[in-house]
């Protein structure tokens, strides 16, 4: 597959978990533990997009950190505006394996809108 059909095929997957985003956002029935694995798993599927439209090898990774140092040493950093992104990778497995305590709750509107955000500068660089 060429990198921009990878890069193409990673953006519609994210959309799926943006779907879902978008229609749970205000669920009490969703747990937040979900719903952040959901924002991390766009996010990672957005991040993926953007290397591999550069042709920039990535790891197996969960891991948003090791992803955006990747893009950032490619010359592709990501706006200040996202620089704690990265927030949202214990939702990944930690938190979807364990206890997600109540004294650190997910303010789901921000983890969302970080995720649009992210969205929109992956389609801004790839276009």
């Amino acid at each position: 597959m060429k990198q921009h059909e990878q890069a193409l095929l990673l953006l519609g997957k994210a959309a799926e978990d943006e779907a879902l985003l978008d229609e749970v956002v205000t669920s009490e029935r969703v747990s937040d533990g979900v719903f952040g694995f959901h924002c991390q798993q766009a996010a990672e599927k957005l991040l993926k997009a953007l290397l591999s439209n550069f042709g920039v090898a990535f790891p197996r990774t969960h891991n948003l950190r090791v992803l955006m140092d990747l893009a950032e040493d490619a010359g592709h950093a990501l706006p200040a505006a996202l620089a704690d992104l990265d927030v949202l990778t214990p939702f990944a497995v930690l938190f979807r394996y364990e206890y997600l305590s109540a004294d650190a709750p997910l303010d789901r509107r921000h983890a969302r809108g970080i995720v649009r955000d992210l969205r929109r500068h992956v389609e801004f660089l790839l276009s």
